[in-house]
């Protein structure tokens, strides 16, 4: 890999293993919980705009078709694609470049930040949406599944300090 420094030099970087090269952006037996300060009472569907359908709709439509049937890496990408309007044939070549750069994983997703569905990774690493009003959301909470981690969502907002608040 070639890389150009701060000061215009270019240094060759080899990495021993080519595993070193590959990220798992995936989450196993884990679920991830509405946010602390998410402004939803029960779970609802994400709007679609006036200009199409958002991330959040997207995302919404792909895991309540097919529960437990992407990775959080594959539902990440199918989004993009599908905002983006990304022809079938360039799929693969866009897929590579857009694991390039970082990508928010699934605790910055809207649907359990805004419209409150918590989302569950089995120990294959798939997701399915569960309803923050439904009793199989209260068992994740409550920890009646067993071996399941749980995460909160991030913040939509920061929490300010003390020494802000002033």
């Amino acid at each position: 890999m070639t890389l150009k420094n701060f000061d215009g030099l270019t240094r060759v970087i080899r990495y021993p293993k080519k595993e070193w090269l590959t990220l798992d952006r995936n989450y196993y037996n884990t679920f991830i919980e509405v946010a602390a300060d998410c402004p939803a009472s029960s779970a609802s569907v994400p709007p679609v705009n006036k200009k199409g359908k958002t991330k959040a709709a997207i995302e919404y439509e792909l895991l309540s078709a097919h529960p437990y049937a992407f990775t959080q890496e594959d539902l990440l990408f199918e989004v993009h694609a599908r905002h983006k309007g990304i022809p079938e044939e360039e799929l693969i070549g866009q897929r590579t470049a857009f694991f390039q750069k970082p990508q928010p994983c699934f605790r910055s997703s809207m649907l359990p930040k805004k419209y409150g569905w918590g989302i569950h990774f089995n120990e294959a690493g798939k997701a399915a949406m569960v309803a923050m009003d439904s009793p199989g959301y209260e068992k994740f909470l409550n920890g009646e599944a067993s071996g399941v981690k749980r995460v909160k969502a991030m913040r939509n907002k920061r929490e300010q300090t003390d020494a802000k608040k002033r």
